[in-house]
């Protein structure tokens, strides 16, 4: 089993910073073989959309909307996957969700219980 625990969220206003973490742990050859960590977020009526990515290697990948305003980066030593946000907009509010995927064939997501984030303007 895998399981991601995040932190972090709260209520800031527009312009502002928040960060979120996430705590990856579990069976050691099931965090070996996870090569790609990813924050998602989810609004009301919209779907779950990705945010930000880091894979093994280090390669990030990040949302057109999030570009110049997110980063995220992995602790390998404390198995952390956080993300730093500046000049928060209200839009980015939403429940933001920490995934790790082992990928393949068929691919397996493991997910956190997600942390709220609202922005307020």
């Amino acid at each position: 089993q895998v399981q991601l625990v995040e932190s972090g969220g709260g209520l800031v206003q527009a312009g502002g910073s928040l960060r979120v973490s996430c705590v990856v742990s579990g069976d050691a050859s099931l965090l070996k073989a996870i090569d790609w960590y990813r924050w998602f977020r989810q609004t009301p009526g919209k779907e779950r959309e990705l945010v930000a990515g880091q894979t093994k290697m280090g390669t990030e990948n990040y949302a057109d909307s999030m570009k110049g305003r997110v980063t995220i980066w992995r602790d390998n030593g404390k198995n952390t996957v956080t993300l730093q946000m500046n000049s928060l907009k209200p839009e980015d509010t939403g429940v933001y969700y920490c995934n790790a995927r082992r990928s393949g064939v068929t691919p397996i997501d493991y997910w956190g219980q997600g942390t709220q984030v609202t922005v307020s303007s």
